[in-house]
């Protein structure tokens, strides 16, 4: 066989191998995703070995459908270009049936045009930037999981209204989708006195080595409420640099810098005192689950899967229920998945109560609901554990 004929074939098997529909692969089940593992963001990096880990006692305990599901995880420092790259690889390479729980804004939307164009689902997507929900008419393939950050923003300005009357407001936000839609949707709850009520508003970048010019800036402004929407490393730096000036606002922080092993500690577990923010996991550290199954059973989980991780830590909370999801939504999948059968899946998810959600929250889909979480609940942060309220709030109500 001449060499032009053998390129002929070669190029053919090639473009036949990416063509093909996807599909349970001998005897097991890929799927995959990118991580900060290193970077700013670096502290995210146990979500990824928490699903890594969770897949670990699945296939201990049978897989699905009697399937052994292999992760394949990347490590992406946040950088958008890398995740594309590592992206392209585990789908064209190593064929997997979806993409999932990969971390922030920026690294997602890089794949979103690819993943759509490719049909591989991009699911359980961990960021709370809201254009990775609100549009499944355009991006059938991407779904969210994390609450919104628009939500996050709107239960918060309903908060400060109702408590912090005549309130002068500071913002930080990171400068991406995740910040912006969170002061998007402060700015919804404030109405038309939004103007009059934010007086100072400072914005970060995520290769900025810190936030301390911008919190004096906010400090000198003479704001009563300080708004933090930030990630845990700056998180834990604005919480410092507030208490250093001696600055007392009533002080809201995002879920996604609200870890206490992450970000309060480090910060200070006295400078959190009185610290609001919203959620819809179990605290980890928080002793009236000590005698709940949920909570028991991710115990349990970390002791033997992950022993060197920190069980204090909500981001190992946050790895174990994205991988529960997509626990369920493989198992829906059927006895051999393909993606499209994966993505019908996901988007049939009805009132899943996971194991670490707060009672009262659970998750929906459907193929015009890509916001899986859409209930949160506030919480204040006192005397080193966080106070849950009762109520749920819904954000579209």
């Amino acid at each position: 066989m001449n060499r032009d004929i053998k390129r002929s074939l070669a190029a053919a098997l090639v473009a036949f191998s990416i063509a093909a529909p996807a599909m349970a692969q001998d005897g097991e089940i890929v799927i995959g995703n990118t991580m900060p593992y290193s970077g700013p963001l670096s502290a995210f990096g146990v979500v990824g070995r928490s699903v890594t880990a969770y897949f670990d006692r699945v296939n201990d305990e049978g897989g699905v459908s009697g399937r052994k599901v292999r992760v394949i995880s990347g490590d992406d420092s946040a950088n958008p270009a890398k995740t594309l790259e590592l992206t392209r690889g585990l789908v064209e390479r190593d064929r997997v049936l979806a993409m999932f729980s990969i971390i922030g804004a920026a690294p997602n939307l890089a794949i979103r045009e690819y993943m759509n164009a490719r049909k591989v689902p991009q699911l359980i997507v961990s960021s709370g930037a809201t254009v990775f929900s609100a549009t499944p008419e355009n991006y059938p393939w991407t779904m969210g999981w994390t609450p919104s950050a628009e939500t996050e923003g709107v239960i918060v300005g309903r908060d400060i209204l109702v408590n912090h009357a005549g309130a002068r407001v500071a913002v930080l936000y990171q400068n991406d989708d995740f910040g912006k839609d969170y002061l998007a949707g402060l700015r919804r709850a404030l109405g038309d006195k939004a103007d009059e009520v934010i007086v100072s508003v400072q914005s970060y970048e995520t290769a900025d080595p810190t936030v301390d010019s911008q919190i004096i800036t906010l400090a000198n402004s003479g704001a009563t409420v300080f708004v933090n929407i930030s990630t845990p490393k700056f998180g834990a730096q604005a919480i410092r640099k507030v208490a250093e000036l001696r600055w007392q606002p009533a002080h809201y922080i995002a879920f996604a810098a609200s870890s206490i092993g992450t970000v309060l500690e480090p910060a200070g577990i006295q400078n959190s005192e009185g610290i609001v923010t919203v959620k819809f996991i179990k605290d980890p550290t928080d002793p009236k689950w000590a005698d709940d199954e949920g909570f028991k059973s991710w115990k349990n989980f970390m002791t033997r899967y992950l022993p060197n991780e920190s069980q204090a830590d909500s981001n190992a909370v946050i790895g174990y229920s994205q991988a529960e999801t997509m626990h369920h939504i493989l198992t829906l999948a059927g006895e051999n998945p393909t993606r499209q059968s994966v993505m019908d899946a996901a988007r049939s998810i009805d009132g899943l109560q996971l194991s670490m959600l707060l009672p009262g929250i659970t998750l929906s889909t459907s193929a015009t609901n890509y916001a899986p979480i859409r209930c949160l609940k506030l919480a204040r942060f006192s005397q080193g554990a966080w106070e849950v309220r009762d109520d749920l709030i819904c954000a579209d109500e």
